[in-house]
């Protein structure tokens, strides 16, 4: 018997008992592979608008924030960049119990829009400031690309763990390799343009096109419902997952590790391009090289040292990571540094997304949604914390506010080059407090046999 569910509707209440679930064929009627292709262009998307307005914070600062507050344009752009976490967050929150009535297409479609409007806003930001100032401006274009991203996120997760049930951790690794995919097709494509001497305003703009390409692929295209759905679990038993103890750790656990990978890797141009004399956007892409290769081998290092495992490894190398891109001063010792905090870094996002997904399937969206929501609004507190560190280390280091502002040339490189560096030391703290985290459960789940992902 094949069980079809119409586009959009939430048959949660409608679906055969639990009992019923072998003669289930979620996958019948629907284009696995475009599905997934759809998913990976999605995410390149987000990806190259992630680095992209990496690539051009410093623009932003020097051209619409110094002339408004120059003492405090790094906290402004701090701000400016962590409101699309604040988006990505509310939007995924909202938009995953909400996923099967609304439909995975639907909210895919909204995704390219909203990348295509966010993307405009910032590039028009210039002749769009008047009612509003034109921090504010760049801010709502952040919102909106940020949005667009959790629109995204919260598609394809689910979307993956439905299509490739026995295999999640290696195919949401799989699929989030293409995260850092787009990281360096953004990243190499922001170099191109810079050294041809375009405008700033040509760099973001690039992240329409893949944009319209996805939003294209939809048309047409059929989408399945959730797993949960698919083997009977009710919108009420969903919600009820929320009340497990363990799921809440889970969740506290990725404020840190969205923080320890993505905090830095959107702070990493402005900061370390002074700090080791190479623009840091080279080391961005070349971390994401890192992981691209790394994350399409996770299924053999979980098996290796089970998802937990892999996780208490991962911030280990994160902390060392993360405290060696605070002292490195030279290209040699950054690309060092870099190598093993993207290393540490590579499989944190997907891994928690599946140990989610695993130990939690009845929660289906929701606890997958609410993982993604954890991350990013961690990114929303961490980056304007770093901008705040940054502001406030240059002035020490300057002796004052009125020093620092008649400061140029080489001296005023040096207070920066501090700043730069104590801004990351101080972010090296959040993945080695899940040292002891993870090392409970890891030590845990080896008491009672193993990892051992929950059926539905």
């Amino acid at each position: 018997m094949t069980v079809r569910f119409p586009k959009g509707a939430d048959m949660s209440d409608a679906v055969p008992p639990a009992s019923a679930q072998p003669s289930i064929d979620p996958h019948a009627g629907f284009d696995r592979r475009k599905l997934f292709i759809i998913s990976i262009i999605a995410l390149v998307t987000a990806g190259m608008s992630f680095v992209l307005r990496a690539s051009i914070a410093g623009d932003l600062q020097t051209t619409f924030l110094d002339p408004i507050d120059k003492l405090r344009s790094a906290e402004m752009l701090g701000g400016i960049l962590s409101v699309a976490f604040l988006g990505f967050a509310f939007t995924i929150a909202i938009g995953s119990p909400l996923l099967d009535f609304l439909g995975m297409g639907r909210l895919l479609a909204l995704s390219s829009l909203c990348f295509i409007g966010g993307t405009a806003t910032i590039v028009f930001a210039s002749d769009l400031q008047g009612a509003m100032r034109v921090d504010s401006v760049l801010w709502c274009g952040s919102l909106a690309t940020g949005i667009a991203w959790g629109l995204v996120e919260t598609v394809i997760n689910p979307l993956t763990a439905t299509l490739y049930p026995q295999d999640k951790t290696h195919k949401l690794n799989v699929l989030h390799a293409w995260w850092p995919g787009g990281l360096i097709l953004g990243g190499l494509i922001g170099l191109a343009i810079g050294e041809a001497g375009f405008d700033w305003r040509i760099k973001i703009a690039v992240v329409v096109i893949p944009a319209l390409v996805f939003g294209a692929m939809i048309l047409g295209t059929r989408f399945p419902a959730t797993e949960r759905v698919a083997h009977g679990v009710s919108t009420g038993d969903m919600f009820k997952e929320l009340g497990r103890p363990m799921f809440l750790v889970w969740f506290a656990a990725m404020f840190l590790t969205a923080a320890a990978e993505l905090a830095p890797g959107q702070w990493v141009d402005m900061a370390l391009t002074r700090t080791i004399g190479m623009k840091g956007i080279w080391l961005l892409v070349y971390i994401s090289g890192i992981m691209f290769v790394m994350r399409h081998f996770a299924g053999t290092m979980a098996h290796r040292l089970s998802p937990v495992g892999l996780l208490w490894v991962s911030c280990l190398l994160a902390s060392v990571g993360l405290v060696a891109l605070s002292v490195a001063n030279s290209p040699i010792t950054g690309l060092l540094a870099a190598t093993v905090w993207g290393i540490g870094v590579c499989y944190l996002w997907p891994t928690m997304l599946a140990a989610a997904s695993e130990r939690f399937p009845r929660g289906g969206a929701l606890l997958m949604g609410l993982m993604g929501t954890a991350g990013t609004l961690s990114i929303w507190f961490v980056l304007p914390q770093m901008g705040k560190i940054f502001d406030r280390a240059k002035i020490a280091a300057a002796g004052g506010e009125e020093q620092f502002k008649a400061m140029t040339g080489d001296r005023l490189n040096e207070v920066l080059t501090i700043a730069s560096q104590t801004s990351f030391r101080a972010v090296a703290i959040l993945p080695a407090i899940l040292l002891v985290v993870f090392g409970a459960i890891w030590l845990y789940d080896r008491s009672r046999g193993g990892y051992r992902p929950e059926k539905i």
